[in-house]
C-alpha cells in the first residue's frame, strides 16, 4: 500500500508492488517503494495481513543488501543487516558519515543481546531500560561483524519500543545496523517527507506516520546513549530523550555511579 498522499496522486497500489515515480513536490526521482504501515494487530482497526506484508517486504529488502527507512520509538531510522559489510558501507555513504562514528545495532528482544555483547550488568537492569528510547553501550562479542565499527571494542544496542521494527528485527537472522534517517549533523526526522533527499538511495521506505510532535525540538533528541561497559559505573554519551529516567534507574535502583566520580 502506498502512503495516502502518494496514493491520492498516483492511484491505488498494493503492498509489494513497485511504486510509481514520486508525486509532485516530493523530491527527486526515486526507485524505492513507499509503504504505508497499517495499525498493529492490537490496534482498534487491525490489519494483520497488511502488517505482515510490510514486515515481509522490509525483511526481503534487507536480505537483498538494501537500506530500509523505518519508524522507531524516537525518530525515523535507516536500517541494514549488521552482518552485511557491503550494506554497512552503504549506510555510511548514504549519510555522508565519518567512518569512525559507530553504528548501533538493533534487536527485537533483550534475550538476543547476549549473543552480540558481553553483559556485565544484571538482566533486570537491561529489562528496566529496554525496550525503550535508550541505547546501551557494551563490549561487543565475537559474533558481531568485524567490519561493523572495527575501530572500537564496544557497540551500542537498541531494542526500540516500536512493534514494527521489533518484528522486523525478529524476521532477520542477525542484528540490524540502525542510524537516524538524516544526513550527518542535520536534524533528526519525524516524518518520511523530511528525509526525501535520501529516498533515491533506499530500497524501501516504511511510512509509519509522524513520530511525536513535529513542532517540538525535544521530539528530535533521539535515544539516550549510556555506556555500561565498565562494571559498577555509567557514562552518558548522549542525553537524548530519556536522560532523567535512565539516570534515576541506574543510580537509585542499581547503585551505579558516573564514571567520572
Amino acid at each position: 500500500m502506498l502512503s495516502a498522499r502518494r496514493a491520492a496522486l498516483a492511484g491505488p497500489a498494493r503492498a509489494g508492488e513497485g511504486a510509481p515515480g514520486p508525486a509532485p513536490g516530493l523530491g527527486r526521482a526515486c526507485s524505492a517503494r513507499l509503504l504505508l504501515l497499517p495499525p498493529p494487530s492490537g490496534a482498534a482497526q487491525p490489519d494483520p495481513q497488511g502488517w505482515r506484508e510490510a514486515v515481509t517486504a522490509a525483511a526481503g529488502a534487507l536480505q537483498a543488501g538494501g537500506l530500509v527507512a523505518v519508524p522507531t520509538d524516537t525518530v525515523y531510522g535507516v536500517a541494514c543487516l549488521a552482518q552485511d559489510s557491503g550494506a554497512v558501507r552503504s549506510i555510511y555513504s548514504l549519510k555522508g558519515r565519518n567512518g569512525e562514528k559507530p553504528l548501533a545495532i538493533c534487536l527485537g528482544d533483550v534475550d538476543r543481546l547476549y549473543r552480540y555483547c558481553h553483559v556485565n550488568v544484571p538482566d533486570e537492569l537491561l529489562r528496566d531500560l529496554l525496550p525503550g528510547p535508550v541505547t546501551l553501550v557494551l563490549k561487543r562479542s565475537e559474533e558481531l561483524n568485524k567490519d561493523l565499527n572495527p575501530f572500537t571494542s564496544l557497540v551500542g544496542v537498541r531494542v526500540p519500543n516500536h512493534p514494527f521494527i521489533r518484528e522486523l528485527a525478529r524476521a532477520c537472522s542477525g542484528p540490524l545496523a540502525l542510524t537516524s534517517a538524516n544526513i550527518s549533523c542535520q536534524a533528526s526526522t519525524l516524518t518520511v517527507s523530511e528525509f526525501q533527499d535520501l529516498w533515491p538511495q533506499l530500497s524501501l521506505i516504511i511510512d509509519g506516520g509522524p513520530i511525536g510532535d513535529v513542532q517540538s525540538p525535544e521530539c528530535r533528541l533521539g535515544s539516550t546513549v549510556v555506556d555500561l561497559s565498565v562494571s559498577g559505573k555509567f557514562t552518558i554519551i548522549r542525553p537524548g530523550c530519556a536522560l532523567t529516567s535512565t539516570v534515576e534507574i541506574l543510580r537509585q535502583k542499581y547503585g551505579l555511579v558516573p564514571e567520572s566520580s
